[in-house]
């Protein structure tokens, strides 16, 4: 059979029934489409991910506390223990090589009061180095000084979320005051946005000497956060390993497994959070490839019914000549064509999902090639799979049955 001519009639062949050929591609369309949409969040996930990371500073090393041991070994989770000290970051600061600058931080959140408003944000107390390791960028004022540190200054530097919730959206609050745990501090100035939602955004801080926030916030001398910049990431791994060596002679540790600090550059924390979410954008598709499947049974269903309902034209078509790899890639050719269509039409529906998700939820989105190919290869696939079985079966019918088939 000619390439045309097979074309032609599966043409035919699928638009004799349009009711019945649309109903039995729609598994297809819902399986591709919810494949496509499900894979587009989990990558524009990803994205949005690696932007913030990145945001968070160039070429960052974050040195943080690790497991709390006691006399009993007990150990408390990762990040509670409180075993680092500005005297360690000053000493990261002289004795790392290819350091450009060290910012420790303590990090709490706070009910802030201002002009009868109020809000519950994060504080950070840090050091005049702080801009230059998170990559943050003043918009109105000045940020912390050293002569702010030195002298345990009352005074704080708003992001622009926090200086919306307070004073109103494009506020110019400089020299207003705040009120943190009941102490008044003094506006010094406000940061550029950043971007980001929720708990962890950059815009939604308060910035205050990190001095001040351990004598009168949170009475204690320990820090939470040592944020360190490299020069370049390719002594990234040369500094990480240098700190992680400094701070176990400092604190008296033999056994790195004892550690009780724990040093992670950016590239750790990606690869981490790249992980979970490749593991939950496979998750996804997976969940949404079922219904692929069941699309799949309902063409081979509608694959047998149509050999059924064709017996007697199978008959008279080898009668006259036609070769079991005529009949068979006629009804394969059918199948795959169901498939094909499905899969076009999923691919839009997927991608209109993904848009219109952007569109009314901010969600971040991406619509790759890889999920296109995979779309069609898919439904290709499927139409091969679940189409060949009735094509074999209509091959091997015998002519003169089916001639004879009522």
């Amino acid at each position: 059979m000619l390439i045309p001519d097979l074309f032609e009639e599966t043409y035919l062949a699928i638009s004799a029934n349009k009711t019945r050929s649309g109903l039995t591609i729609l598994g297809i369309v819902i399986g591709i489409g919810s494949v496509i949409a499900m894979i587009s969040i989990g990558q524009g996930a990803t994205g949005s991910i690696e932007s913030n990371i990145q945001a968070m500073g160039s070429n960052l090393i974050t040195v943080m506390p690790g497991f709390q041991r006691s006399f009993s070994q007990v150990a408390s989770s990762r990040g509670s223990a409180q075993t680092l000290s500005i005297e360690d970051a000053d000493a990261i600061a002289k004795e790392v090589s290819f350091v450009q600058a060290v910012a420790p931080e303590l990090s709490q959140r706070y009910q802030i009061v201002a002009k009868g408003k109020n809000t519950n944000t994060q504080v950070v107390g840090t050091v005049a180095f702080y801009p230059s390791v998170k990559n943050i960028e003043i918009d109105q004022g000045s940020f912390i000084s050293e002569q702010n540190v030195s002298s345990q200054s009352k005074v704080a530097m708003l992001g622009p979320t926090t200086r919306d919730d307070l004073f109103g959206e494009g506020a110019t609050p400089i020299g207003e005051t705040v009120r943190i745990n009941g102490i008044n501090f003094k506006i010094i100035g406000i940061t550029k946005s950043k971007g980001g939602t929720g708990f962890g955004s950059q815009d939604d801080r308060i910035f205050i000497p990190i001095t001040t926030a351990q004598k009168l916030l949170a009475g204690a001398d320990y820090v939470s956060t040592i944020n360190v910049q490299a020069e370049s990431p390719q002594v990234m791994t040369q500094v990480q390993t240098e700190i992680t060596n400094l701070l176990l002679e400092l604190h008296n540790i033999t056994d790195p497994q004892m550690a009780d600090f724990s040093v992670l550059s950016q590239q750790d924390i990606l690869g981490a959070a790249s992980s979970m979410t490749n593991t939950m954008t496979i998750l996804l598709a997976a969940i949404a490839g079922i219904s692929l499947i069941v699309g799949g049974i309902g063409i081979m269903n509608m694959m047998m019914t149509t050999v059924t309902e064709r017996t007697r034209e199978i008959g008279l078509r080898k009668a006259i000549g036609a070769k079991k790899l005529d009949i068979s890639l006629q009804f394969l050719t059918e199948a795959v064509m169901l498939t094909f269509l499905g899969g076009v039409v999923g691919i839009v529906l997927g991608s209109s999902l993904a848009y219109g998700i952007t569109f009314f939820t901010g969600m971040a989105t991406k619509i790759s090639l890889f999920s296109i190919i995979l779309a069609f290869s898919v439904s290709a696939g499927i139409g091969i799979v679940f189409g060949y079985w009735p094509a074999q079966k209509a091959a091997k019918l015998n002519p003169i049955e089916a001639l004879r088939y009522e």
